[in-house]
């Protein structure tokens, strides 16, 4: 079953409950992936599934961010959507998940006393191996820590 399929289950699901909250997130949500596949002109992959559903995270705490302080109404609605899209969103790699992908990718490069010149060759091979499972800043501060 696909994203699209499940996101559009659970909103029935919550409009006959009476969850207009949920219903509303999950509205938004299908039809950024609706938009997605519009522009793919085909069914979208589970990684681009996951880039959509991380895309409205990241730009729905954006809009909590710069919400005015006053605006309590906002926040709280950007809360509520954000708890809906982690339903959908991949799990995270932690810390020291990340931290074995570096060492993979020194010893696949041979890179024994890694220095701080190595950072583009390592992030090169990195990147792609934790795409969409980990949070790119958080890569970078890893693998600027390791690379000392």
């Amino acid at each position: 079953m696909s994203m699209i399929d499940d996101v559009r289950s659970q909103m029935m699901e919550a409009m006959k409950n009476k969850n207009k909250d949920r219903k509303d997130a999950l509205s938004m949500l299908l039809s950024a992936l609706k938009n997605k596949a519009i522009d793919k002109r085909e069914d979208l992959t589970q990684a681009e599934e996951y880039e959509v559903v991380k895309k409205e995270i990241k730009q729905t705490k954006e809009t909590m961010e710069l919400a005015p302080e006053d605006r309590k109404d906002i926040k709280e609605a950007c809360e509520i959507r954000i708890a809906v899209y982690q339903e959908f969103a991949p799990e995270e790699m932690s810390e020291e998940e990340i931290r074995v992908q570096v060492r993979e990718v020194l010893d696949t490069l041979g890179i024994a006393e890694p220095s701080g010149k190595d950072k583009g060759k390592v992030m090169k091979e990195l990147m792609p191996r934790v795409k969409g499972r980990a949070d790119g800043s958080l890569v970078n501060k890893i693998v600027g820590e390791m690379l000392v």
